[in-house]
């Protein structure tokens, strides 16, 4: 399969997922502010992981993030039955929900660039003052 074929659908299947889990009433998921990052479906079509994030992870016990992810396990299902009647695709594959940590990551990372960024200013200051001597 052609990966510009792949790519329109890893986008779809994220698209669609994002729509349905908008309407989900289960209140493991609805009471979070769920993200759909994005998708990846394997080259035959059976399988994806679609890739989910949410508002405020630092706030978020252990138990409650565990319910998370058993309600999204228990709409899996549903969704699949959803992305089937609304994509036209010959084989609907089997979703698993996969938590995308590279948002939270890349918030510490900034985090500790800030911090570096400000114990190095003094320095960078009091050489720019010596050039100026010279």
């Amino acid at each position: 399969m052609p990966k510009y074929r792949r790519n329109r659908i890893n986008d779809a299947v994220a698209q669609e997922a994002s729509d349905i889990i908008r309407d989900i009433k289960d209140p493991r998921v609805s009471s979070f502010m769920i993200t759909i990052t994005g998708a990846d479906v394997t080259g035959d079509l059976k399988y994806a992981k679609v890739f989910y994030s949410f508002l405020d992870d630092s706030a978020l016990d252990a138990e409650a993030e565990k319910d998370l992810r058993r309600g999204l396990k228990s709409i899996a299902p549903y969704v699949r039955r959803e992305l089937a009647a609304r994509l036209n695709m010959r084989i609907t594959p089997e979703i698993t929900f996969v938590r995308d940590k590279g948002v939270s990551h890349g918030a510490e990372i900034a985090s500790l660039l800030n911090s570096i960024k400000k114990t190095e200013a003094p320095a960078d200051v009091e050489d720019e003052e010596t050039d100026d001597e010279l």
